[in-house]
């Protein structure tokens, strides 16, 4: 399986709806290892796996650990929260993992519409 295009994950929910979260993770951690170029934004209550020990804590029966997918993103492609979300929990970048950035929704919307870039929200 070969990637073509790049493609931008929006993780919407945190641990409240397990699934829909893990399958985020889990689709862009599958597209990075088929070769795709991928981002993985991180909105809502999904800002805390940004969090050293969130992820850790997360678990989904019959899925992939969250912590390993997460690591997956952050070694080969993009993770990145939501500004507002941070700041509506009050989180800095200094509390979250190396490699996180912390960007705005003009920086999403310039992703999002790239040339031949696919964008998934879960």
């Amino acid at each position: 399986m070969t990637a073509s295009r790049p493609l931008v994950v929006k993780c919407t929910s945190g641990a409240e709806a397990p699934e829909r979260c893990s399958q985020a993770f889990t689709v862009a951690s599958t597209a990075l290892a088929a070769g795709a170029s991928v981002s993985l934004w991180l909105t809502g209550d999904a800002v805390w796996f940004a969090v050293a020990g969130r992820a850790e804590a997360f678990h989904l029966p019959h899925a992939a650990p969250l912590e390993e997918l997460r690591d997956a993103v952050l070694d080969a492609g993009t993770l990145t929260v939501c500004t507002q979300c941070a700041a509506r929990r009050e989180l800095t970048q200094e509390q979250l993992l190396p490699g996180v950035r912390i960007a705005g929704s003009a920086s999403f919307v310039d992703e999002v519409l790239r040339e031949g870039v696919q964008a998934l929200v879960y």
